[in-house]
């Protein structure tokens, strides 16, 4: 497959994708599912895919959708991009970001970008030119409920152009084997409607040295969740650290009207390989109800980004309680205008604020997404037998963590409180 970018270059397509994806190509059936493990290549062969197909097929619109809207900027929307920089053909997009939409300037065609938080926006999109014949789910493990893809599917629907094909690909990171989407599309019978497939970083040619050893260590150290983050297989998720939650979708204006309501904000430091992240929640004591409805959860932030981005969310004048590993960093984060003090550790500490946090009911917001995927996997570890010990797995814990540090003031009845 070759693309004409201009009068002049040329792309090799089969070249620039790459192995593993070939049948993740082809297929033109009515749901492309791929689920990938980390470094599988899977979003940015998918944004390849769209981008030279739309350029292939006028008429054919795209509809890309998160569970919330705010994720797909620095998502989507950047793959996208990426993928028209790779293939060479910046000067035939343009991509804004009010509205956050692509339009293919030679005919018009369009990338809509939606989040699962405003269904009105999905129901209500109405194209130009063309047909709305494709959608793209990324980060499909976020919705936890199948009505909401059914609605989804929905969406999809009508005749369309000749040469087109109606497909919504969803794609997604490997996820706990109770969720429905093993269920619909990994465990149905064989059908021409579905594509359900499994890759991992082995197919993914741009990865370096450092990268592969880093995925190498894994297997030594840690095969379980080689097994999954470096393979792509399905999370068993047994004894979860807390079980007393719910996702659920509050007015924070009415949960703060409530008597005796406290606001409670934590942070957890990370860089490179961890994100940093800020917990945002209200406590009611007396119903022992904690609301979690904010987060902040990114990787790469500098200090002052940090401050720049919680000034940014609105929570500049709030107390937060932070790491207090990172001496250095919370004097920064002050210096930049941040309330922040560091948490008081101490013996026990973890096992007395879970085991004071596993009284309360967590009722968290849909819009707080990765503290719905650490809370759902955060799970006891286990000696070499598999026998449960009485502490947590060192993963999927930097917003469990920064929740502690901000509920520290309330948790009474540890002595390294007192």
């Amino acid at each position: 497959m070759i693309l004409q970018t201009d009068a002049y270059n040329r792309v090799n397509i089969a070249k620039l994708v790459g192995g593993g994806y070939g049948a993740f190509w082809r297929f033109k059936g009515r749901n492309r599912v791929c689920k990938g493990s980390r470094a599988s290549k899977k979003s940015k062969t998918t944004a390849l895919w769209y981008i030279y197909h739309m350029m292939k097929l006028p008429g054919a619109n795209l509809l890309v959708i998160r569970k919330t809207e705010r994720t797909l900027k620095t998502s989507c929307f950047t793959e996208l991009k990426w993928a028209v920089h790779r293939l060479q053909v910046d000067h035939l997009w343009n991509f804004t970001v009010s509205p956050l939409e692509a339009t293919y300037l030679p005919t018009g065609q369009k990338i809509y970008f939606r989040g699962l938080d405003d269904p009105l926006k999905i129901t209500s999109i109405t194209v130009d030119q063309g047909s709305l014949c494709w959608m793209w789910i990324e980060e499909a493990y976020e919705i936890m409920k199948e009505d909401d893809f059914n609605m989804l599917n929905e969406s999809i629907r009508g005749e369309v152009g000749e040469g087109l094909f109606k497909q919504i690909t969803i794609t997604f990171n490997p996820w706990n084997e109770h969720h429905w989407l093993k269920k619909r599309f990994f465990d149905a019978p064989a059908s021409p409607d579905i594509l359900a497939m499994t890759t991992n970083y082995m197919c993914n040619e741009w990865l370096d040295d450092a990268d592969i050893r880093m995925f190498e260590d894994m297997k030594l150290r840690n095969p379980r969740r080689y097994a999954v983050a470096g393979l792509g297989g399905w999370g068993i998720v047994d004894g979860l650290v807390y079980e007393n939650w719910k996702e659920e979708a509050f007015d924070l204006d009415e949960v703060r009207k409530r008597p005796g309501m406290v606001s409670v904000f934590g942070m957890d430091f990370g860089y490179t390989n961890d994100p940093s992240t800020l917990f945002c929640g209200l406590l009611d004591k007396a119903k022992k109800q904690l609301f979690v409805f904010d987060e902040m959860y990114q990787k790469g932030m500098s200090n002052k980004a940090i401050a720049d981005k919680v000034q940014e969310m609105g929570y500049a004048k709030e107390r937060i309680t932070a790491d207090s590993s990172e001496p250095k960093s919370i004097d920064e984060l002050k210096g930049y205008g941040l309330r922040v003090k560091g948490a008081r550790k101490g013996k026990d500490s973890i096992k007395n604020g879970i085991q004071w946090i596993q009284d309360l009911e967590i009722i968290i917001h849909p819009q707080c997404v990765n503290f719905l995927t650490e809370i759902s996997n955060y799970t006891w570890d286990t000696d070499k037998f598999g026998n449960k010990l009485n502490v947590p797995i060192d993963d999927f814990n930097h917003l469990m963590d920064a929740m502690r540090y901000g509920l520290e003031q309330y948790i009474k009845a540890n002595v390294w409180l007192s």
